[in-house]
């Protein structure tokens, strides 16, 4: 009897069990099912003399009898009864959960989930999604709108096959795309100081109250950034979850923001190009370095790869 076999059930750990009795379980319901170690062999495909060695096993590490022996013939005892149902549950589990993963990594029909930042919600995803299930019809999309750092976290656990990011994180175990750029907007309300301009220096807004997202999101990081290089740290009055919450704020006269350009104009405001900085976020494709991608994944991810430089052509939203 080898070491295994020599165990009791108080001395495995609880996560054990899995683990030592997985191999035999199919086993198990296959002479359950005969009430026959030969026929079940025959089913499984493997010696009856291997078969019967592995039963013995599987009581022994039990502790239980679970069959009741009567030549090569075979009864469940009231213990192997109990056994039997719950193993019979857990196999299903498993043969559906096979099925899943199986159907999810179909070339034709598999499931991607794809994570990308709030504003790119607007028109950017849905007109890329239009334009890929123009080709790949029955392709399922889990999708997951959020802000930059809550999405990364998504992707590092797993959770995500893909996502649409700003500013391109630099970290071990991720590989960063550069896709596009979208020019930021200085916004300000319709009866400002600046509202008559086209163009202004950020510097000029410094003794003004911004309205900005939280921290965490991609562009409040760009905005202290930007403030930080025109040589002051901005006085935030208000912080939000969405760009155009904010263009609201900025609308009823409670600060300036520096957002992307809008999806749809919004009246009150007043949008003017920031000149002396390079006022941009970069928007990009991220996945996990090294994670197998499945059909579906790999197909979308050369469709976004080849949209580099234009991802954001012919739609003003951008990220948030």
């Amino acid at each position: 009897m080898d070491d295994e076999t020599a165990r009791t059930g108080a001395e495995l750990a609880p996560d054990a069990w899995a683990a030592l009795l997985a191999p035999r379980l199919a086993q198990f319901a296959a002479v359950a099912r005969h009430e026959h170690v030969t026929r079940a062999a025959q089913q499984l495909g493997m010696p009856q003399p291997t078969l019967s060695r592995s039963l013995a096993r599987l009581e022994a590490d039990l502790g239980v009898a679970l069959f009741a022996r009567q030549g090569r013939a075979v009864r469940l005892t009231r213990a192997g009864v109990a056994f039997r149902d719950a193993v019979e549950r857990a196999l299903a589990e498993v043969e559906r959960a096979a099925e899943s993963v199986r159907l999810e990594a179909d070339p034709g029909s598999g499931r991607i989930a794809f994570g990308f930042l709030h504003t790119l919600g607007w028109e950017t995803v849905p007109g890329l999604l239009r334009e890929f299930r123009a080709d790949h019809p029955r392709v399922r999309f889990q999708l997951v709108q959020t802000y930059g750092e809550a999405m990364l976290e998504r992707l590092r656990a797993g959770a995500l096959d893909l996502c649409l990011t700003s500013p391109l994180p630099d970290e071990p175990g991720l590989v960063v795309r550069r896709l596009d750029e979208q020019r930021l907007r200085l916004v300000v309300p319709a009866g400002h100081r600046l509202a008559g301009r086209r163009r202004a220096r950020l510097a000029e807004v410094a003794s003004d109250p911004f309205v900005t997202l939280e921290p965490g999101y991609g562009l409040r990081r760009i905005t202290d950034t930007l403030c930080a290089e025109a040589g002051f740290a901005p006085r935030i009055a208000f912080e939000g979850e969405e760009a155009e919450t904010l263009r609201g704020l900025v609308a009823a006269g409670l600060g300036v923001s520096l957002l992307p350009p809008p999806a749809v104009p919004r009246r009150g405001v007043t949008e003017l190009d920031v000149v002396g900085q390079r006022a941009v976020r970069e928007i990009g494709l991220a996945w996990l370095d090294g994670q197998p991608d499945a059909a579906p994944v790999a197909a979308f991810k050369r469709f976004l790869l080849s949209r580099a430089g234009r991802l954001l052509l012919g739609a003003q939203g951008g990220a948030s």
